[in-house]
């Protein structure tokens, strides 16, 4: 009997629960990773770019034998100097609404009554700066992959006109954000970035470009001034666009176009007349970030001011709708410089309009000539294509204008057809533009299939394991020798190989999975197979098992509690709900009334053990009242969730345990409700999502200035209650950095200017909060290393689970603080109801109703998403507080600004997570397996969205809102499998000493 044991052990590994699931999400992880790469592309779209005036055409030629057009060469520059002045979340109603008018005069004058045109340009989401810098300068439409990147942006390789002007020998000179250093390196004679990351400073930043300007404007010896003023978007990021701080803003930059404008006037030469050029890269949203594609944020102010140009006269029109990779070419043209080939932009006629037709006809054939030619190389049905059809008809009746132009007549009839050539042309371009921009989306299918698949065989193997990993050793016996050594396993590696060979040699667009080294592409096929494989043996033991003669037939006749019945539904729910862009931009109220619905039927619960069970079932109502005796008797065992009363008290407390059990059951019953308030008064905090994210709630009066003394108030407030929820499971030195630590946030955000201190009257000196900031950061490494200290110790030394609890408790308490730093003041008490919630379900709901583990988790899980909403997220990327990655930070620091933001965004989901540990941690008389299970059903319900969704997208990805909905959701999930990933690793570190007492 031994020997076979031993035989057989040697074949099977143990794997827990925990370790299994933690090694699945990070596959998982890996399968997103992959998904995500095909998905958004690093767009390839022209040739390298050319030598400055190679190939450029002719006009067209005129038609009958002999006649050639002997214009040849690009177009002389219109202008001489220009100035391109770019203020970043500049709103089209700041330059033409009330705002203008009021603190924008002199810009209003020349609009309306100037020599200038002006237009709203529309940016295309991702309405973020690096991109949108890209579309002004090449005139293509960048890919939404350049968010991610916008935070460390490469030099652009595209050609674009900064290189073209370069080329062509322009000298330029930049000021401002020094994104344009790190895109346009070695292009500018001179320039002085500014770094565009330090969100809470919106002086410095701007008096770095302006110090330059008098100096500049003075001298002679440049072609094309550069400013990108950054102000305006720091104060839209720290306190919206309604902020008092606006104002000032406007005026100072209206103050800076006047002194430009008066200097180019009062220097132009006789011959060529100079260009000043007004714009934002994006607006700003009703909260003051940008990212999406709210109203407020695409439209931006583009103005074109010169003497070249009419003066307007008559009343102001509303300015015309233009595209902002429109720029590019209009610029190009401007300058005699040839067209960026990857411009997909429109010339804007207008600022061309005073010249002769036959230059006009010039310009816009060059635009059409190089839209076609991107056309061509893009599209192999390209002659089908009605913009390309336009083209050539207005081509053709082009050389007709020419041929009766070279034989000099110049009639009426000679303009009359010039205006219609024109018309025809500017069709062209719209509908070749138009088709091009549909163009940008191409997906690399082959690795965004190879990742669906690894996401699908993981949530596969996942699903058949649930019996095994739910069961009460919570372990899996893993075969080691046959599936990965058998047959099957050989050949669908070299199947999946042969595939990729096909793939690879046969795709004609790159493809990222294919440029991966032979090494790391084998490996993929060979953990493709092996979880293929691994599905199978899982799905041959179950019909093995249905088979056999149930050796206890009690498992199976447990019947489905309400709780499971609405968890399936939610979750089946949810997962559906994700195939709707409405449900996607809403998916708050998804989880909203998920969490209601869950108090309801635990309210149910409740009654139902209190109540109906007493009466009908003498038996059980003794065992009611064994778990109301229990929790005496649990604070005195070393439970650290109840702080254990002294033992005179627990004398009288058995005495009137009676009395003590009525008040309990009241309390317990009481708890659902107020569960339901709290999530009410959360839900007017924070308006989220996109249909009603307009409208004003709670959170935005807080904010307002004239309401700093009530958030000052609200902000002690809810750090007070925070310390009272937290330190009770606290060591003393614990609760003194707590109590410290908390002064300090409310101290450094008194230094930032959110919030005031009683005694502190009139505007005091706004700083950045660096030295308060960091003395907080010192407290919070403080707490987390005595938790971690303590938890090494019960792992290593004694297997003691009450030094475990209180140091997972320490760490979870030294998080909360951070939370509390990185949180908007007006955000804290989200904080406080995340934590109340807690104590109370803890107290009151889970510990009578004796859920098991996988009940408790899924309920952690539900209210974490909630808490990821309440806190005013959204699925877009306009709601990620970009200023939590900068708090006690003196410049740009990539590392901690990324591990900041992320831990600021997804707190909620986070800190229910680290709860959730605590708690199984906790309870004593739970079974040893608790935390295996936690951890597993924590993976599988991040897992089963995931999966579903990438499916979806897959199928959706020419949806018409795949970029302004679906993919920011996709990063989401993304960066959320990857955090779920961490949580399940800890979950197994800390599953160690459980592992011990079930061995």
């Amino acid at each position: 009997g031994t020997g076979r044991g031993r035989c057989r052990c040697r074949a099977r590994m143990r794997l827990r629960s925990g370790v299994f699931a933690s090694s699945c999400l990070l596959v998982q992880a890996l399968g997103v990773a992959l998904f995500l790469r095909g998905f958004f592309p690093v767009p390839v779209r022209s040739l390298p770019r050319r030598e400055a005036r190679a190939d450029l055409p002719a006009e067209p030629a005129p038609p009958g034998p002999g006649m050639v057009s002997n214009w040849t060469k690009i177009p002389a520059p219109l202008f001489s100097k220009v100035v391109i002045v770019l203020i970043d979340a500049l709103r089209d109603d700041f330059v033409f609404g009330s705002k203008g008018k009021q603190f924008m005069p002199y810009t209003t004058q020349v609009v309306e009554k100037g020599t200038s045109y002006s237009f709203v340009a529309e940016a295309k989401p991702p309405t973020v700066t690096m991109p949108r810098i890209k579309a002004l300068m090449t005139g293509s439409i960048p890919g939404f992959i350049d968010v991610v990147v916008n935070l460390n942006s490469p030099a652009l390789l595209d050609d674009n006109l900064i290189w073209q002007a370069k080329a062509a020998g322009k000298r330029i000179i930049f000021y401002g954000d020094d994104t344009w250093v790190k895109l346009f390196p070695k292009h500018f004679v001179e320039y002085d970035g500014t770094t565009s990351f330090f969100v809470s400073d919106f002086t410095e930043v701007d008096d770095n470009v302006t110090r330059h300007l008098d100096r500049v404007l003075k001298r002679e010896d440049w072609d094309i001034l550069i400013l990108h003023y950054l102000g305006l978007d720091h104060i839209g990021h720290i306190s919206g666009p309604n902020s008092p701080l606006v104002g000032p803003k406007l005026r100072e930059m209206d103050n800076i176009l006047k002194k430009i404008h008066i200097s180019l006037l009062s220097k132009e030469e006789a011959s060529l007349p100079s260009l000043l050029v007004v714009c934002g890269d994006h607006g700003m949203s009703e909260t003051g970030s940008h990212g999406g594609s709210s109203e407020g944020e695409v439209r931006t102010p583009l103005l074109f001011i010169s003497s070249a140009f009419e003066k307007r006269s008559g009343p102001p029109a509303r300015p015309e709708r233009v595209q902002q990779t429109d720029l590019a070419s209009t610029l190009a043209v401007g300058l005699g410089l040839p067209i960026s080939r990857n411009s997909v932009g429109n010339l804007i006629l207008p600022v061309v309009g005073g010249k002769t037709m036959r230059e006009q006809l010039r310009f816009v054939h060059l635009n059409g000539f190089q839209l076609s030619r991107l056309l061509q190389e893009n599209t192999p049905a390209y002659e089908k294509d009605p913009g390309y059809e336009h083209f050539k008809i207005a081509e053709k009746s082009h050389g007709n204008w020419i041929k009766l132009y070279l034989e000099g007549n110049n009639s009426e009839i000679l303009l009359n057809l010039g205006k219609k050539v024109l018309k025809q042309y500017l069709e062209a371009l719209k509908t070749l533009s138009s088709s091009l921009s549909k163009q940008v989306a191409q997906y690399d299918m082959y690795s965004m299939m190879v990742g669906t698949v690894i996401i699908l065989e993981v949530l596969l193997l996942l699903l058949l394991s649930v019996p095994k990993a739910l069961s009460k050793r919570a372990e899996f016996e893993v075969p080691l020798s046959p599936p990965l050594f058998s047959l099957l396993f050989y050949l669908m590696c070299l199947m999946l190989c042969a595939v990729h060979v096909i793939v690879c040699t046969s795709a004609e667009s790159l493809c990222y999975f294919c440029s991966l080294s032979w090494l790391t592409a084998v490996g993929v096929m060979m953990l493709i197979s092996a979880l293929m494989c691994g599905i199978l043996s899982a799905i041959a033991k179950i019909f093995e098992n249905s088979r056999l003669p149930l050796k206890n037939p009690v498992v199976s006749s447990s019947s489905w509690s309400e709780i499971d019945v609405l968890i399936l539904a939610g979750t089946i729910g949810h997962v559906l709900s994700l195939g709707a862009s409405s449900f996607i931009e809403e998916e708050h109220q998804t989880w909203y009334f998920l969490i209601n619905t869950l108090c309801l039927v635990l309210c149910q619960e409740l009654c139902r053990n209190n109540f109906l069970l007493k009466e009908c079932d003498p038996q059980h109502s003794t065992n009611v009242k064994q778990n109301f005796d229990n929790l005496g008797e649990t604070s005195e065992c070393k439970n650290i969730d109840i702080p254990a009363p002294g033992s005179s008290k627990l004398d009288k407390a058995t005495s009137s345990s009676e009395l003590m059990e009525g008040s309990y059951k009241w309390i317990s019953l009481a708890t659902p409700w107020v569960i339901l308030v709290c999530c009410r008064l959360l839900r007017s905090l924070n308006q989220t999502g996109v249909q009603w994210a307009h409208r004003p709630d709670f959170g935005h009066w807080l904010t307002s200035s004239e309401h700093k003394p009530e958030l000052s108030f609200l902000a002690a407030v809810s750090l007070l209650m925070i310390f009272f929820l937290v330190q009770r499971r606290c060591s003393l030195v614990s609760k003194i950095a707590m109590a410290l630590g908390l002064l300090g946030v409310y101290s450094y955000r008194a230094a930032v200017g959110n919030v005031i201190f009683p005694w502190q009257h009139g505007g005091k000196d706004i700083s950045k909060g660096i030295t308060e900031a960091r003395f907080v950061y010192v407290f919070v490494l403080g707490i987390v290393f005595t938790g971690t200290k303590d938890l090494l110790k019960s792992q290593v030394i004694s297997a003691d689970s009450s030094t475990k609890s209180t140091g997972l408790w320490e760490v979870y308490s030294g998080l909360v603080l951070l939370a509390a730093l990185l949180f908007r003041p007006h955000n804290l008490p989200v904080l406080v109801f995340c934590l109340l919630i807690q104590t109370m379900m803890t107290k009151y709901i889970w510990r009578p109703l004796k859920f098991d583990a996988a009940q408790i988790t899924i309920m952690h899980y539900w209210f974490g998403q909630a808490f990821f909403y309440f806190q005013g997220n959204s699925n877009g990327i306009a709601t990620v507080d970009v200023s939590a990655g900068f708090v006690g930070l003196e410049s740009y620091v990539e590392i901690p600004a990324i591990f900041l933001t992320a831990f600021a965004t997804y707190a909620g989901p986070f800190l229910w997570a680290i709860h959730l540990l605590c708690y199984l941690s906790s309870e004593v008389s739970r079974n040893a397996a608790a935390l295996g299970h936690g951890c597993f059903c924590y993976a599988l319900v991040r897992s089963i969205p995931v999966a579903v969704y990438v499916v979806l997208v897959t199928g959706l990805r020419y949806h018409l809102f795949i970029w302004s909905v679906f993919s920011p959701k996709l990063l989401y999930e993304g960066v959320h499998v990857f955090i779920t990933a961490a949580v399940c690793l800890f979950f197994t570190a800390m599953d160690q000493n459980h592992f011990h007492r079930a061995q």
